[in-house]
């Protein structure tokens, strides 16, 4: 698909100041996206229905974007929306092309993972654009934010935009932090779950993460980094046990070594057989046995929030009486 007509970048009149779910407003700064951007859709896990993708594409041009796929999206595959080989090209032309300025997932699922090793060999383009997704894109924003120095968004998925589930006041937020330059994102109400949470102090870094069970698949391959930054975990259908073993894992690894603090964003669904939940119990002994501020609450992860998290970004963690965490807009 060609790209559409569009205005000069910085030629439009500047932004009105935008409210925040979080709280507050911020004077606004240059928008990430403008009307007539062109957006690669990329597939690097599962695909989408075909009607999946036409709604996630008629999205972004409601956005005033314009949305462009590789022909031949979804192919023949044991498990994901096509080929590794062809997978992979897809997602190198759509992160190296001139033209567009953001790469977005159409959905989740499995098979970025199987990419990791193309991806190791390319080098960064001289230019940098946003890359949005969540779940099994953890893997690719760990590697576009460690290996490549790119800040990217942890944020809703093309088929669940096109569907019409998202929130009204979030679809509001995202729109405002891609085209309406809101420069900062607010979370607060976030709950202390040890000491060091509960101490007054500010933990200034950035944020990596996203997904504890794909960034479980990280340790000991060449993609895993020790970042000495703020930590974002949540997750999908995972049982309290098995929460547990992962945060184990990334602990006894040394995975943990660096952090300066974790946030538990929503974990949903994991529900014992007698329908309990243990997850909240596991996360709060964790925290109890962590030197550094562990706290949870973030609105974002698979349920129902799914709040844009910008991540190598610089953030602001406030630890103490009404913490909350601050995550500027990336820059490109």
């Amino acid at each position: 698909m060609s790209a559409a007509t569009s205005p000069r970048r910085g030629a439009t009149a500047p932004p009105q100041a935008v409210l925040r779910p979080g709280g507050g407003s911020l004077r606004p700064g240059t928008p990430l996206l403008q009307p007539g951007d062109i957006v690669d859709v990329v597939a690097p896990g599962f695909r989408s229905s075909a009607e999946g993708l036409q709604a996630g594409m008629q999205f972004l041009r409601r956005l005033g974007l314009v949305p462009r796929a590789p022909r031949g999206i979804f192919g023949t595959d044991l498990l994901c929306a096509n080929s590794d080989g062809l997978r992979f090209e897809h997602l190198k032309r759509a992160l190296g092309a001139p033209d567009s300025r953001c790469v977005w997932c159409i959905r989740a699922g499995y098979g970025a993972i199987r990419l990791v090793e193309r991806l190791m060999r390319l080098a960064p383009p001289a230019r940098r654009k946003l890359f949005v997704g969540y779940s099994d894109a953890t893997t690719i924003h760990y590697f576009l934010n460690h290996h490549w120095g790119w800040p990217s968004l942890h944020g809703p998925l093309l088929d669940r935009l096109g569907s019409g589930t998202v929130r009204a006041d979030e679809l509001q937020e995202l729109k405002a932090v891609l085209l309406g330059g809101l420069r900062q994102v607010r979370f607060a109400g976030l709950t202390p779950l040890n000491s060091a949470a509960r101490k007054p102090h500010i933990v200034r870094s950035k944020l990596f993460g996203g997904n504890l069970t794909v960034l479980q698949t990280t340790l000991g391959t060449a993609l895993q980094r020790r970042p000495r930054q703020i930590l974002f975990l949540e997750d999908v259908g995972e049982r309290g046990y098995r929460v547990d073993r992962m945060l184990q894992h990334l602990s006894q690894a040394g995975a943990l070594r660096n952090v300066r603090a974790v946030v538990f964003g929503a974990f949903v669904g994991g529900r014992e057989p007698d329908g309990r939940t243990l997850v909240p119990q596991v996360l709060e002994r964790f925290a109890r046995e962590q030197s550094f501020p562990v706290l949870m609450g973030m609105d974002a992860g698979h349920g129902e929030h799914q709040r844009p998290v910008f991540l190598n970004t610089a953030a602001e963690l406030h630890c103490g009486a009404a913490p909350h965490l601050t995550i500027e807009t990336a820059r490109l």
